[in-house]
């Protein structure tokens, strides 16, 4: 059964969500579970070098806006997932399209799914735990590196327009499919389930699609 996980590497929310999954698959209830990460822009319309996070965010909030403080509710939750966010290190607002594609690269190079999942984690935990700047190509390059994948490599992959298409046809579907927030997790191509849910949430879903399918 595949579940397919719609996201972007700057939303809180699917840092924490993956955290969740993570634990709801690690027992029995994962077996015959793959996993398809997918694209999803939160800031579509950003250069593709990003933005200044700092007058971008003032631009929004004004300039009250606090700028190295988590949201009272992410950093609670995030926390009881054994997260640190660190907004105090964010200095860009990066355009997540490299990103996406890098993700792409790392399916293509297993198609199982894992090292693609591997990737997400790692791109989380770069920008949110490390203030990486995760629309630059050479830190993509360099996270990419740490799993084991060829800088040449990706770095060839992202001067073509190699997996472009894929990712532009997802973005396209998303929204076809009634994805329209992240995180959205497709389960098994008909069932989705919006948003940041429990982990409680998830395993009864997940149990309840792999009963529907077994009948």
């Amino acid at each position: 059964m595949k579940i397919e996980i719609f996201s972007d590497i700057i939303c809180p929310w699917c840092f924490i969500g993956k955290q969740r999954l993570d634990r709801v698959l690690a027992g029995a209830l994962g077996e015959g579970i793959e996993l398809r990460w997918r694209p999803y822009l939160l800031y579509p319309n950003l250069p593709p070098e990003g933005v200044d996070r700092e007058e971008m965010l003032k631009r929004r909030y004004g300039d009250g806006a606090e700028l190295d403080r988590v949201p009272e509710r992410i950093r609670v939750e995030a926390e009881e997932e054994g997260l640190s966010l660190r907004y105090d290190l964010l200095t860009r607002t990066p355009n997540t399209l490299l990103a996406h594609r890098v993700m792409e690269f790392a399916y293509d190079a297993d198609h199982t799914g894992q090292l693609q999942h591997d990737l997400a984690e790692r791109l989380f935990r770069a920008h949110f735990c490390e203030g990486v700047d995760v629309g630059d190509v050479q830190s993509l390059i360099g996270q990419a590196g740490m799993l084991g994948l060829a800088a040449d490599e990706v770095r060839r992959y992202l001067e073509t327009d190699d997996g472009v298409s894929e990712v532009q046809a997802q973005l396209e579907r998303g929204p076809e499919i009634g994805v329209s927030g992240v995180p959205g997790y497709y389960i098994a191509e008909g069932f989705l389930l919006p948003g940041a849910q429990t982990s409680e949430t998830m395993g009864q879903i997940i149990t309840r699609v792999k009963e529907r399918l077994a009948t």
